[in-house]
Parts: structure tokens; sequence; C-alpha cells
């Protein structure tokens, strides 16, 4: 059985041009308990789309029934297609998009809820994937690795980043080792090094004095992500009064001694955490490395926080050519993800 890489296909950086980015549509589940929720979120959800919608086209992926409602907060010009959904985490749920430059194909990795944890439902968004990958036209190759995209970053030039507690942890490929969970990663998105990051943050473990209930386990795009080759951006939580403080550390000083698939040393930008601790009696993970790139801009997480602004001038100068839109988060994070989490580009051929 033929491979994406062994095609010619790979997953681009995230900076490459996009052709769309693709969302879906909050309905009644677990994460969104009460209307009052549900209603928060649709609006959160609304206001990131409009802020990718300035640099690209977007679609959005409705429940039955349920296009009418969201184009009204949604706006003119954003795309709706409606698909039987659960929740509305399009990173996780949704394709891993690839190209050979000519094509466009897509990964449809094996989803089962963030690790068939207890608040989550997945018998339709299971299927999500494969859905969106024929939206799109895109020549589709499913995994057996379970998998999500907001646990996966890439550089595009070979290099990936992964958490131990995601593709490793028993939750999810129990029975999997690590030279088989890196065969299967290089040989669907096209990379040849993979850098193991040992966990996420402290608030992504809901069994952990986490978020609540909710959380992924350890995503690495709430994490660390590539800013350009060589160049990762990193979360720092600088008070000790957090675990994180000690993640965060740890972390930092794994990338920065690590090398890239180029046999570069990382060049590591640490971004100070919001200075909000704790978030509805759980430790907070607020954090701005959950941001999103899109066509000359950068769709950056707000916390009404006083680090917002320092956060926002940074990734200017890390990106001196994308207009830098903050869009406030903390619903998004209420249900367990952010910005990054409920985006996934689709690259442009």
């Amino acid at each position: 059985m033929s491979t994406p890489a062994a095609d010619g296909f790979r997953m681009p950086a995230e900076w490459a041009p996009h052709e769309r980015t693709w969302m879906a549509w909050p309905g009644p589940n677990p994460t969104f308990a009460t209307p009052e929720d549900l209603a928060a979120s649709r609006a959160a959800w609304a206001s990131v789309a409009r802020a990718v919608r300035r640099f690209e086209p977007v679609t959005v992926v409705c429940g039955p029934g349920q296009s009418a409602a969201a184009r009204t907060l949604l706006g003119d010009g954003i795309d709706t297609v409606e698909r039987d959904l659960d929740d509305a985490w399009m990173r996780d749920i949704g394709p891993t998009f690839l190209t050979d430059g000519r094509e466009l194909a897509a990964v449809d990795w094996t989803f089962n809820g963030w690790g068939a944890q207890g608040w989550a439902r997945w018998e339709h968004d299971a299927k999500i994937a494969a859905c969106v990958s024929d939206l799109a036209g895109a020549k589709t190759y499913a995994s057996k690795l379970v998998n999500e995209g907001g646990a996966i970053h890439v550089d595009g030039e070979g290099t990936v980043l992964l958490t131990e507690t995601v593709q490793l942890g028993p939750e999810r490929n129990p029975h999997w080792t690590r030279e088989e969970v890196e065969a299967e990663i290089h040989a669907h998105l096209g990379t040849r090094r993979a850098i193991w990051l040992p966990r996420g943050l402290t608030g992504d473990y809901p069994r952990g004095g986490g978020t609540g209930g909710f959380g992924t386990l350890g995503h690495v795009d709430i994490v660390a992500a590539f800013a350009r080759p060589g160049v990762v951006v990193a979360h720092h939580q600088p008070d000790p009064a957090h675990p994180d403080h000690e993640v965060t550390r740890e972390v930092i000083g794994i990338l920065r001694s690590a090398t890239d698939a180029r046999g570069r040393r990382l060049e590591v930008v640490e971004v100070p955490a919001p200075t909000v601790l704790e978030a509805d009696g759980h430790w907070a993970d607020y954090s701005y490395i959950n941001y999103y790139l899109c066509n000359g801009g950068v769709v950056l997480c707000a916390f009404d926080d006083p680090r917002d602004e320092l956060a926002a001038g940074l990734f200017r100068r890390l990106f001196p050519e994308r207009t830098v839109t903050l869009v406030d988060a903390r619903t998004i994070f209420a249900g367990g993800g952010g910005i990054h989490c409920i985006t996934q580009q689709q690259p442009r051929i």
C-alpha cells in the first residue's frame, strides 16, 4: 500500500500560502453543555472566522439544519456546508492537508475523542476528515495511528514536533512503539526528524487539575510551534506558583538542545504566559502559542490580559510582513482549546 511520502506528498508549513481555512460550528454536546455556553462559543468561533476571512476564504462545516443560523453570526463572505458533527475542533477532527506541488492530498488520522475521554463524542467526528478531504477534492490517505492535527507541528523542511503523552499515550496508541509512531508520522507527513516533548501544559490534562473536565492530554500546539525553519516559539510560564513553570522550563531546554532535519540547532523564542494563573478554579493553560497563520495575517489569542499587547508586539516582530489580529479566546479555552484548535489550513497548490 502506498503512503503519501512515497507518492511525493508532504505537509507544508502553516506559513505557506493557503487556499482556504476550514472550521466546524459548535452544536449541542457536552463541551457546550448549556444554552448560554453554546451561544457564547458560537459567538467566539464566529469572531475567529471573521478575523481569518479578512485574509483568505473560510468554509464552516455545520451540523444538519444549523447553517442558516450560523451565517447570521458569521456574516457575509463565509461559506457553510452541512455534515453530521459531534464537536467543533476542526484542527483535530479534520484532515491534515498535503501537497506534492501539483495535487492536493490529505491524511485521515484515526480519531477516538482525544483518547476516548468520558466527555467526548466522536461517532460523526471520526468521519469528518474524509468528508472535508472529499469536499476539497483531495486524495485521502487513511492512517491507523490515533492522532489529531493539534498534536503535530511541522517546519515544512522535514521536522515535526510531537508529544509523548499523545502519540505514545495508552489512551491512543497503547501497542505502538516510538519507532513505529515515527515511521507512520514520517510516511504520512513527508517528515524525517521528530522532536519529542515529554508532555503538554498542566491545564490540558483534565484528570490532573486541568480545564474542568476537558483537555487533549498534551497537544503540542499550545506549547511550541515553528515560526519559520529553525525557529520555534515556546510557551514560558514565568510564575513559579504555576506547575507549568517547571513544565515549560523542561520543554524549552529540550527545544534549545534539539536539531532539526537539516541539522540546525533550534532558535527558541520564549513567549510569556498571560498573568492569570487560574480559570474557573483550575490551572489556566492560556497560551499565545495557539495562534493561527493565514495569508498575510496572524490571528492571535487574547485574554484581556496585560501581556496581550506584549505578545502581539513579539509576533509583529516575528512576522513583520503579516497583520497581527487579537481575538478574545477565553471562551474557546474554556472548552479545551484555542484559535489554532478550531482552524485547519488547506494549502494552495
